[in-house]
């Protein structure tokens, strides 16, 4: 019985079957033939998935499975941070939690699972909404729907894995809305659209763009009755706004999240431009129109296949339609292709802001919304007449030529070789359509052949060049990180920071399970970006980079325990395993506790817990102070209340120097020099002798890159991780008294200026004294987790504050002795409250805001909900009590 059951199944569902297996089997044969793990020593991490996803998906496992207290608040993300924007940009995904099967380094394997799955889900999401809503053929719904799912976006950014679940649902929402349309039941469309919004509220955003249009669409192309438009209308808007409330648990927060991070760079003002001439997107519409030069900032993907455009463009001359239909599909098509160059449009579709690398985004609804005219065409009344073969050969004869005659314009992506076999595929797709109505079965054989021909071969030419990272690299480097974590994990429960001067990706922290310094994030929020900056560390507006920072810097922000890099250790196979990031002499100042092959683990002294009594005139230094070794004085100076501190780092002067065909200037800070003979090398040597033991610090201001200059420091190149925004302090001496440093400085361009170049010394007996009395009034931990902290702390003297390294924001709240008390801003980024006289018991804690009130938001939606559903229900149950 079950057997025959099984069959029935496969026989009633073989469409959609067939639909999800064959987009899973060409990818896999293509991950296969790449060697991807665990067929091979390769893997899919590339760009970001390698450099960020990757170690989302690791906190995923450890905070669902070891450390719960992590899912709202992680210190591993950068100094400290929210997580809820995380969770609801990179990790609510329901599929995620198959990750939980694949531990440590296997978790490649799981996310090339993913890959596939999404790829599969997408495929048989479509052959359910075009089979459910068209007359079409079995064999053309799985031609589509594999268009569907293995469509330019999908391969362009199958690394933006979050992303792809929008390719499931959006198929399942457009059906629910049909329902809706139909006078149907809305459960469906606000049950997909609710998810939509809950795994990825960015994706769900461009969804609800496009559904409006689609809206606009079904209601004059046949899909309702126009005397029914007005309640139709109705149930369309309420039903979006119920799914907006049961989403709101998570919309709301993340709101907030996006208010201090990705909301301070939205555009306010914009120009009334096109970023390329709008017919130039047809090039995108190639096979093989994918490298890595077009993920920062190439045109859209908006490759289909053939069939897909053909039978879009006869939608437009079938009579079929009606021609109030036809027109409302043109002003759509017309608004997308627009929205592709078109920066206001542009802007609209991703919520105000301009995308870093991944330009437009939404265009996945153009390949949809092709597909979606393509099916309505093909149904088994379809007829190719004169009159609609001579307009479309028209215009692709014209598009083909437009582009033929602009392709080096082009050259960047679209090679002539690529350009060729694309017209072969279209020329061949239309010979077959010529044929069809008289050999359809014939026909239909060969558009089978053709349709994964074409998609196969996009896909081997879109990705033939991108390269990934290797399975050892990442899982040898995962590997001994963790194995330095865990050192140090079981035998200090504490709260501490870890600092290390080598990095896999900023986000280190999060694929390990430490509190760290880095990160590199999409909800980064502002203020930590520009504190790091001010303290002269790399940062732009979605990382921070802790890899280079100063015995103050080491301090303040509690790195308790240091992993650093020997350049001279770390040989497996000839190949280091961890990559300095930056070259920090000044950590011999800490005590070793352990070493191997690779990294010794050292212990500071004079690390700063995470809460302590100082001063109340840190509360008005200067955020403004643009010298990072200045800034830092201030910071010491306000937090021990003493003006004397405010020179703890020393400006110091070159001894001599050296030019090599080079304009000599009269001073150098600030100098600008410039090739005397172009056509020759030009460099200069700086030399500086060394009068005490002190860590000295060189300021490199942003412009000084690898491409404008190479700095050498005594004969190697000097480490300093880059791209950074602002300047940034880099240690380049410790312990050399009475040696003589030679800064060699080679010129990669015609000039060069040496804005804000300086060495500075710092004191260092004068910082250990400013630390011993901070750490005096230390807050004495007695229990703490990721987002709670409770301890007691003794002050001794009045008007003081505890200052903490929390980063501040309005989820935390604080009690002294049972009494909430007022929190505060302290250099612009940190939380601080004022303490009064005595012993102290205090308890931190941490909640979302607007958490309680989107959680009460979606209850009480779905107790609405209930009670308008099951009002029958009800009313009998009530009747039956009063009885």
């Amino acid at each position: 019985m079950k057997k025959n059951g099984m069959i029935s199944f496969v026989q009633k569902n073989k469409v959609h079957i067939i639909s999800f297996l064959i987009p899973v089997i060409l990818m896999l044969i293509y991950y296969i033939y790449r060697k991807m793990v665990p067929f091979g020593g390769s893997s899919l991490l590339t760009v970001d998935l390698g450099q960020q996803y990757i170690d989302f998906f690791s906190y995923f496992r450890r905070a669902i499975l070891h450390d719960p207290s992590s899912i709202v608040y992680s210190f591993s993300n950068g100094l400290g941070g929210g997580m809820i924007g995380i969770w609801s940009y990179y990790l609510l995904s329901p599929l995620n939690w198959l990750l939980l099967f694949f531990p440590g380094t296997h978790i490649t394997s799981g996310i090339m699972l993913l890959t596939l799955l999404k790829y599969g889900l997408a495929s048989l999401s479509f052959s359910w909404l075009i089979k459910k809503n068209s007359q079409i053929s079995g064999v053309l719904i799985v031609l589509f729907s594999i268009s569907y799912a293995l469509m330019g976006w999908t391969i362009a950014n199958q690394l933006n894995i979050m992303w792809l679940d929008i390719l499931f649902l959006l198929p399942l929402i457009l059906n629910g809305l049909i329902k809706i349309l139909n006078g149907g039941k809305r459960g469906s469309y606000i049950v997909w659209l609710t998810l939509a919004f809950i795994s990825n509220y960015y994706m769900g955003y461009m969804v609800s763009l496009f559904i409006i249009l689609m809206f606009c669409f079904l209601v004059t192309d046949g899909f309702v009755n126009w005397k029914k438009v007005r309640i139709q209308s109705y149930s369309f808007v309420t039903s979006s706004l119920i799914s907006g409330l049961l989403a709101s648990f998570i919309l709301l927060p993340t709101f907030v999240s996006l208010l201090q991070s990705k909301a301070q760079y939205t555009v306010t003002t914009f120009k009334w431009k096109f970023d390329y001439f709008p017919l130039d997107s047809l090039a995108k519409f190639f096979v093989g129109t994918f490298n890595f030069s077009q993920m920062p900032t190439g045109m859209a993907n908006l490759f289909v296949g053939s069939l897909p455009v053909l039978g879009s463009l006869l939608y437009f001359f079938d009579r079929r339609f009606s021609t109030r239909g036809r027109i409302v599909a043109g002003m759509i098509t017309l608004v997308l292709f627009l929205s592709l160059c078109f920066q206001p449009l542009d802007l609209l579709w991703h919520a105000g802001q301009y995308p870093v690398w991944y330009p437009y985004r939404f265009s996945f609804v153009v390949g949809f919304w092709l597909l979606w005219l393509a099916s309505r065409v093909f149904t088994n009344e379809f007829r190719l007449t004169k009159r609609s073969f001579f307009g479309v050969g028209v215009i692709l004869i014209a598009c083909c030529a437009y582009i033929g005659i602009r392709l080096k314009r082009f050259d960047n992506f679209l090679t002539i070789t690529n350009y060729g076999i694309g017209v072969i595929f279209l020329v061949a797709f239309v010979v077959i359509l010529f044929f069809y109505t008289r050999y359809k079965k014939m026909c239909t054989i060969l558009l089978c052949v053709l349709v994964v021909l074409e998609l196969s071969t996009n896909v081997f030419l879109s990705l033939k060049n991108i390269s990934y990272v290797s399975q050892s690299d990442y899982g040898n480097y995962t590997r001994e990180l963790q194995r330095l974590v865990n050192q140090i994990k079981s035998k200090d429960s504490g709260f501490y920071r870890i600092g290390k001067n080598f990095l896999r990706t900023k986000d280190d922290p999060f694929q390990t399970g430490f509190n760290g310094g880095s990160v590199f994030s999409s909800t980064l929020e502002k203020n930590t970006a520009s504190f790091m900056k001010n303290i002269g560390t790399p940062s732009g507006s979605g990382f921070i980079e802790y890899s280079n920072g100063t015995l103050v810097t080491d301090s303040l922000l509690g790195m308790k325990y240091y992993f650093g890099k020997d350049q001279t250790l770390g040989v497996q196979n000839n190949k280091n395993i961890l990559q300095a990031s930056s070259a920090r002499s000044d950590l011999s100042n800490y005590k070793e506790i352990s070493h191997d092959q690779q990294a010794t683990v050292l212990y500071n002294k004079n690390y700063l817990p995470i809460g302590y009594a100082a001063s109340a005139q840190a509360l008005t230094v200067n955020s403004k102070e643009k010298n990072p070794a200045q800034y830092q004085s201030n910071i010491i100076a306000g937090l021990t209340g003493k003006k004397d501190y405010k020179r703890l780092f020393h400006a110091e002067s070159f001894s001599s120097t050296s030019f090599q065909n080079t304009n000599i200037p009269w001073k150098i800070n600030n100098a600008k020099l410039r090739k005397i003979d172009k056509s020759k090398s030009a460099f200069f040597h700086l030399f500086i002798k060394l009068k005490t033991n002190d860590s000295y610090y060189l300021r490199l201001d942003s412009t000084l890159d690898a491409k404008n200059v190479k700095i050498i420091l005594n004969g190697q190149e000097l480490q300093q991780s880059r791209p950074y925004n602002g300047s940034v302090l880099t240690n380049i001496a410790n312990h050399n008294k009475g040696q003589t440093l030679d800064l060699e400085l080679q010129m990669n361009k015609d000039s060069l200026d040496l804005k804000d170049f300086q060495i500075y010394r710092l004191n260092g007996s004068k910082l250990s004294k400013a630390i011993k009395g901070l750490k005096q009034g230390q807050l004495k931990l007695t229990h703490h987790t990721a987002r709670s902290f409770d301890g007691v702390v003794n002050n001794t003297k009045d008007g003081r504050i505890l200052n903490t390294s929390i980063p501040y924001s309005r989820g935390w709240h604080v009690s002294v002795n049972g009494n909430s008390v007022k929190t505060y801003k302290v250099f612009n980024t940190f939380m601080a409250i004022k303490l009064p006289k005595g012993v102290s018991r205090i308890s931190i804690a941490y909640w979302p805001p607007l958490l309680n009130l989107g959680i009460a938001i979606s209850i009480l939606t779905l107790v609405v909900i209930f009670t308008f559903t099951n009002r029958r229900f009800l009313l009998r149950l009530i009747r039956g009590n009063k009885k």
